[in-house]
């Protein structure tokens, strides 16, 4: 089992008193896709999620409020960087399919839209054992996945010590899981505290049991 430790810095706590991490380390053998994945979205997700996009403003959906005004506190316009479960929230709204990219992948998004938190997955065999949630500092940046370029100053950000590789709203490619995954570590970013994360954080573990495969599974919380 991987072994990771993750604080977070008073960057982030002073700004936004009501951040912690939902936080969630695994082995895993990575599946191409996962079709009981799709199957279980479609019948239990997709067609009430559908419904509550068209008549409810994003913001009132579970925890975008609080992450969009975290973010104002941090410096960071909201509209122009986006946690990902809003992208993806807003993805679903104009009818657009979910990205299908592997079992860990998927699973990761489906987690997100069921319950409001970003989430990210990395390889631990990519990141360093020592990881802190902070803010962005003048001049980082770091090649995202899928962007050339992701600007960093201000940003809730994951930092080893080889620098930035994650953020609630863009991954770096140096963190990402692929294929050849076999350790991995899951971060839920929550900005509107501990109570809604703890249920969250078990349904992300009996969901990512069921559908990515992962064992030796460990759970906590960073507050």
């Amino acid at each position: 089992m991987p072994i990771v430790s993750i604080t977070i810095d008073d960057s982030i706590k002073a700004a936004w008193p009501s951040a912690c991490l939902g936080c969630m380390t695994y082995t895993v053998e990575v599946r191409p896709e996962s079709r009981e994945l799709w199957a279980y979205y479609e019948d239990n997700t997709a067609t009430s999620l559908r419904q509550r996009l068209a008549a409810t403003e994003l913001a009132e959906m579970p925890q975008i409020g609080e992450a969009r005004a975290a973010y104002k506190a941090f410096g960071i316009d909201p509209g122009r960087h986006r946690i990902a479960s809003e992208a993806l929230y807003r993805r679903i709204r104009q009818g657009k399919a979910l990205y299908q990219i592997n079992s860990l992948v998927d699973v990761n998004n489906v987690v997100s839209l069921e319950t409001g938190f970003s989430l990210g997955s990395y390889d631990t065999s990519r990141i360093g054992p020592d990881v802190v949630f902070r803010l962005g500092r003048a001049g980082e940046s770091y090649p995202g996945i899928g962007k050339a370029s992701v600007p960093l100053l201000n940003m809730p950000l994951l930092s080893d010590g080889a620098g930035p590789f994650g953020s609630p709203t863009s991954d770096s490619t140096r963190g990402m899981t692929t294929p050849e995954t076999k350790e991995g570590l899951t971060v839920l970013y929550s900005f509107s505290g501990s109570e809604a994360l703890a249920s969250a954080l078990e349904q992300a573990e009996r969901q990512f049991i069921s559908f990515a495969g992962i064992i030796a599974v460990r759970t906590w919380t960073v507050d």
